[in-house]
């Protein structure tokens, strides 16, 4: 796409924009009176208009039925989180059986490492990126320590090289072959939350695999962000958060995803509960736990109905706009753009004020670009703020902004470039 800095061109866009009546499927923040410009959703996705409703509909549920909910209505409590299977394999790239909602993100971090850290003689040593999300550095610490390991000794981390702000997928591999005959396990990001970075995960399983490690992924920032083959890239294990990009709300329902060659693998250990017993034996109350087929066997406790609706509700969307690769279209283009015209600012200032620290190769990464601002940095993300565009913020001084498809246009992009160039001004 030739891009141009002008409103002229950005309300051009938005008028082409297949997907541009979906923001209307959104309730904006508002700002003195008018629409935010919410570049946040790689942190806090918006509430779908229709979660009310969803939500009316399950407490109608409870109103009426009560424990029947379970069985009755028109949406039975007990299958309702099969209701979102479809949709999120889709996003994520798996067969139906091999996803499943339930908990938090960290909590099925934790529940999924029972089963897939494996430590075994020297084979005890896990490789992750240096600078991960803190939850996974702290579920990684404590599960080393849980095994009786030194986390110092177990954990690999891997850093960019000297000079440079992301990771190679090439340092990656070899890092990975070159301790392979330690490794039991290779845990990365999806999309690193701080650079934006999204890793080649084909890639990634495949040399962990190749040295005899299981390969998992955290997707908080990838899951409904970029597109996801999980199955074909044969991943083993994967957990996402739902609230940012997939829009079910704070501290939303989280998803796993483990593949079907493990469905039958009885060395796997796992933590069991009455929720992930064999659907059609489980009101037996029988002794000894039969797992449940597929990543429904992972479960552990009652589903939440009322964070199920949140979700779904976002699902429902999803499916509407036609699914993830649509929205990856629009997104390549809305990123593309704020880099353009971040770069402009740069050219009309005549030096780097912000430097763009997310690869600017549009397949390694998603909506998100993450901002070094070199002059009075926590000045200007006030500035924003003050003039009604929502970011985010992280130490020392960087400021994320993720135009995301479903609910961000053209002329949003546009106009929080606008406030950047008058905070510097």
């Amino acid at each position: 796409m030739n891009y141009q800095n002008s409103l002229t061109f950005a309300i051009e866009q938005d008028r082409l924009d297949p997907l541009k009546d979906f923001r209307n499927r959104f309730l904006i923040p508002q700002h003195h009176g008018e629409d935010a410009i919410y570049l946040c959703g790689n942190s806090l996705g918006l509430q779908p208009a229709s979660a009310q409703e969803y939500i009316v509909d399950q407490l109608s549920t409870w109103k009426n039925l009560a424990v029947e909910g379970w069985f009755q209505g028109n949406d039975p409590w007990l299958s309702y989180h099969k209701q979102l299977s479809s949709s999120i394999s889709k996003i994520v790239g798996a067969k139906e059986s091999e996803v499943t909602v339930m908990n938090s993100l960290t909590v099925n971090l934790h529940l999924l490492m029972v089963s897939f850290y494996k430590p075994n003689g020297k084979r005890f040593k896990i490789i992750m990126e240096g600078g991960a999300f803190p939850s996974d550095q702290y579920a990684m610490e404590s599960q080393t320590r849980f095994h009786g390991y030194d986390p110092k000794e177990a954990i690999i981390e891997i850093f960019p090289r000297d000079g440079e702000l992301t990771l190679r997928t090439e340092d990656i591999i070899q890092k990975i072959n070159e301790h392979a005959s330690e490794l039991t396990l290779v845990l990365f990001a999806g999309i690193n939350y701080y650079t934006g970075q999204f890793f080649d995960l084909e890639a990634i399983t495949r040399a962990a695999h190749i040295a005899g490690a299981y390969a998992g992924f955290d997707l908080a920032h990838a899951a409904g962000n970029v597109p996801l083959k999980l199955h074909d890239w044969r991943a083993d294990f994967a957990c996402w958060c739902s609230y940012k990009y997939m829009n079910s709300g704070p501290g939303g329902i989280s998803g796993i995803f483990v593949h079907e060659k493990h469905f039958e693998n009885k060395e796997l250990d796992r933590f069991a509960g009455w929720w992930g017993y064999r659907e059609d034996k489980r009101f037996l109350m029988a002794p000894g736990f039969d797992a449940a087929k597929g990543a429904d066997g992972w479960q552990v406790s009652t589903s939440p109905i009322l964070l199920l609706a949140l979700f779904k509700a976002s699902m429902v969307i999803f499916d509407d706009a036609g699914g993830i690769d649509t929205l990856r279209a629009k997104s390549i283009a809305l990123t593309g753009y704020m880099e353009f015209l971040i770069n402009n600012i740069n050219e009309q200032f005549g030096e780097e004020i912000f430097k763009v620290i997310t690869p600017g190769n549009q397949q390694e990464r998603g909506c998100q670009l993450s901002v070094v601002c070199k002059k009075n940095a926590k000045a200007v993300f006030k500035h924003l703020a003050d003039n009604g565009i929502i970011g985010d913020w992280r130490e020392p001084d960087v400021i994320r902004l993720s135009p995301v498809p479903l609910y961000n246009t053209f002329q949003n992009v546009y106009k929080a470039a606008q406030q950047l160039a008058a905070a510097i001004k």
